[in-house]
């Protein structure tokens, strides 16, 4: 009989590309994925596999579950400021600690192998904000502010991180966080709330620059820069997870690499403008510096045989590529 992987959350942003990932990565011969999410939806049908309607803040939904060879529970359920409009505490209370628990109350009845998690790099801000270039380290301990927007998205995240290690240290359950930066993907939508309030997002709006071929400013220092990962990479992650043989453990999502800011802009350039119609690009030194960062990968590598398959370029031409085909229009809209 099959194991079962149950992805939380795969209807979302990282969540259906992790189960198409799975579907055409995994020996669907070992294991057999299972799609869960809060919306109403016949999309996973095409890839012949059983979708279950759950709201994880409610218990009563759990009970639609199967309950036999339940091997690994990915975890990508999970409500954040970038899609919360206004300021509203109780929606990272309900949907970050009590959806977590409902989760692992159900890994624990059925006796599930292990739960994958997506945790924040912002946890651990207070360590590198305001650094240049810094590499991430996945051991650092917990340190953020209790300060702003996002004081209280951070800490129902590192609450669920504590709601797991209780449920490793009392009923054995294997458990991982994934810390990720911002993972980058096509989707319909190319904005995201700011302080609750609606705005573009910053990479969608330089691609969109690109694309019709406007002249593109580099603000600040061009030679800061961010580990840009892929969405690809990140479901890389979760496949490499559910085939170890570990106990568990923290892992940043990275490529481990530092693509500049100047050169983010040149491939968006390179790849999105017509060849007829280049953007221009000119340097803004007086305006404000991007957050600078790479995540450290090393125990991934090591631990998980993780590699990243996707450089920047590659990035942005699969990216151009799902933004051509949209593929996940009947899940996401146009």
């Amino acid at each position: 009989m099959r194991n079962k992987v149950l992805v939380f959350g795969a209807t979302g942003h990282l969540g259906a590309y992790t189960v198409d990932y799975l579907i055409n990565h995994i020996d669907l011969e070992k294991f057999e994925i299972i799609a869960v999410g809060r919306k109403k939806t016949n999309f996973f049908d095409r890839y012949n596999i059983k979708y279950y309607e759950v709201d994880a803040i409610k218990e009563e939904d759990f009970k639609k579950l199967p309950t036999d060879n339940i091997h690994t529970i990915v975890n990508l359920v999970g409500a954040m400021p970038a899609a919360t409009e206004g300021y509203n505490p109780y929606v990272y209370v309900k949907v970050n600690i009590l959806g977590m628990l409902n989760i692992l109350e159900y890994c624990r009845k059925v006796n599930a192998d292990r739960v994958i998690f997506a945790q924040t790099e912002s946890d651990i801000s207070g360590h590198w904000w305001g650094k240049e270039n810094i590499l991430i380290e996945p051991y650092w301990e917990r340190k953020y502010s209790f300060k702003g927007n996002y004081a209280m998205y951070v800490l129902s995240k590192s609450a669920a991180m504590d709601l797991m290690e209780i449920y490793h240290e009392n009923f054995g359950l294997k458990r991982f966080t994934l810390r990720c930066p911002t993972i980058y993907h096509y989707h319909p939508d190319s904005y995201f709330y700011k302080d609750g309030k609606k705005i573009k997002l910053g990479y969608r709006k330089l691609i969109e620059q690109a694309e019709r071929g406007e002249t593109i400013e580099v603000w600040g220092n061009p030679k800061l820069g961010k580990d840009m990962v892929y969405v690809k990479d990140f479901a890389q992650y979760v496949e490499k997870i559910i085939l170890c043989d570990l106990d568990g453990g923290v892992y940043n999502v990275g490529t481990g690499k530092l693509t500049t800011l100047e050169d983010i802009i040149k491939g968006m350039v390179k790849v999105f403008s017509n060849e007829n119609n280049k953007s221009k690009i000119i340097y803004c030194p007086e305006k404000d510096d991007t957050r600078s960062f790479v995540m450290d990968i090393e125990n991934a590598k090591r631990d998980l045989g993780y590699e990243p398959k996707y450089d920047y370029i590659s990035f942005l031409k699969d990216f151009k590529k799902e933004e051509e085909l949209k593929r996940f229009k009947d899940l996401w809209g146009e």
